[in-house]
């Protein structure tokens, strides 16, 4: 992915005072690149800091109820996933918390840990922070996405009519914080043109023939709904006629508006909000392909595409960190707060989780346009049918707690 549509959807709110004069010397800010001043280290024990309008407030391991929670051997294979993994092509803005170098230290500390040290890591290697919003009604609020499992055919034909397109060579995406002359700041990507970067076309106009010999298909679905879905999720699986498969991956978007088609659904009142599943509502859109047309193209964002295959059909696509998405485990957050490989522990009682279960250990893996603030996640649950309806039905209010790395003795941080 990323995953770049995630659809949307308590803790005392206290200690806000005296923290901007010690947030500078915390562990948590380095720029992507260039040489970085130094500062003292400081440790989980200082005063609490604030950070994309929440405060982090240290918190001993031992006051976590159930910490590290069931398998926390899941959660380190995820965590070395996103070691391994090469650096993105974009990289994060300057300001997102987690020094670098000490994250770079706990992966290649993690590379010699086994399942069976996997609690002794985490508690070794990292400080725990409770992210705290300021009269906030909940503590934080945690979605779920999924990897569709579709059916497609590398060539049209009548049962498969609705490209799938790559990426055009005349699309320029922007990287976040990034603007250029003369396209509105709000666009997150460009069309390259001679006299400099123009708004590109929306969906109505792609779909309308707007791209020209810049449209390359790559893929045939069975209609506009299923492509739909492959743009919301971001990526997908796809069952060719011969019985192969192939991998959908996200290779860039128009940077136009997301409009969710299904909030559109309830607002003009075709289908409830309450039961409002995906299966349901594009269910009805099939049902209504005139509406449907209608309410798809007052969705101006457009995804682009590329091919892969599907290495390990156990995990999903890779997220924006570069590495396989953890059923579970891997976490979409908002990369302008938070560095791709950080740990969180998610408080309270998740999908697939046994009864009574306290929490759970994930990695921040990828992030959604979605996605925004320091107590948003979206939490990948899996490929296919089921984990659609998993995902359809996770929309919980979740306590945020962010493990940042500790520096190595005597070493010097960035501010």
């Amino acid at each position: 992915m990323p995953n770049p549509l995630a659809c949307p959807g308590g803790f005392p709110a206290a200690l806000l005072a005296t923290v901007s004069a010690f947030a500078a010397a915390l562990p948590l800010v380095v720029a992507a690149s260039g040489p970085a001043r130094s500062a003292p280290a400081v440790t989980a024990s200082a005063v609490p800091i604030e950070i994309g309008g929440a405060t982090l407030v240290p918190v001993p391991f031992d006051a976590l109820p159930g910490f590290p929670g069931r398998d926390p051997a899941a959660a380190l294979e995820a965590f070395q996933q996103v070691c391994a993994a090469p650096m993105p092509a974009t990289p994060q803005a300057a300001g997102v918390a987690g020094d670098a170098a000490a994250l770079s230290a706990a992966c290649s500390a993690a590379s010699g840990v086994g399942p069976d040290s996997a609690s002794t890591f985490f508690r070794d290697r990292f400080d725990a922070f409770r992210v705290v919003r300021p009269a906030a009604e909940r503590p934080g609020f945690l979605t779920g996405y999924f990897e569709p499992e579709l059916e497609g055919s590398l060539a049209p034909g009548p049962d498969f009519e609705t490209p799938v397109l790559a990426r055009p060579d005349d699309l320029v995406s922007l990287s976040p914080g990034e603007t250029r002359p003369g396209l509105d700041p709000a666009l997150r990507a460009g069309r390259a043109t001679a006299d400099g970067l123009t708004p590109y076309p929306d969906r109505a106009a792609i779909e309308d023939g707007a791209l020209g010999a810049h449209a390359r298909p790559i893929l045939w679905l069975r209609d506009a709904v299923d492509l739909l879905v492959l743009q919301v999720q971001g990526s997908g699986r796809v069952r060719l006629p011969d019985g192969g498969t192939v991998r959908v991956l996200y290779d860039g978007r128009n940077g136009q508006p997301y409009t969710a088609v299904a909030k559109l659904i309830v607002q003009e009142g075709h289908l409830p909000l309450e039961g409002l599943t995906l299966a349901r509502w594009t269910g009805w859109l099939r049902a209504h392909p005139e509406t449907a047309r209608r309410l798809i193209r007052a969705n101006a964002s457009y995804i682009f595409f590329r091919l892969s295959e599907v290495a390990d059909p156990a995990l999903g696509p890779p997220g924006a960190a570069n590495a396989p998405l953890t059923p579970g485990r891997s976490l979409a957050v908002d990369a302008g707060v938070w560095r791709y490989g950080l740990p969180f522990w998610l408080a309270g009682q998740l999908p697939g989780g046994a009864p009574g279960e306290a929490g759970r250990l994930v990695v921040a893996a990828d992030t959604g346009s979605a996605i925004v603030g320091p107590a948003r996640g979206d939490l990948f649950v899996g490929t296919g049918a089921q984990a659609g309806i998993a995902a359809g039905n996770l929309r919980d209010a979740v306590g945020f707690v962010v493990l940042l790395p500790k520096a190595a003795p005597g070493r010097e941080v960035a501010p």
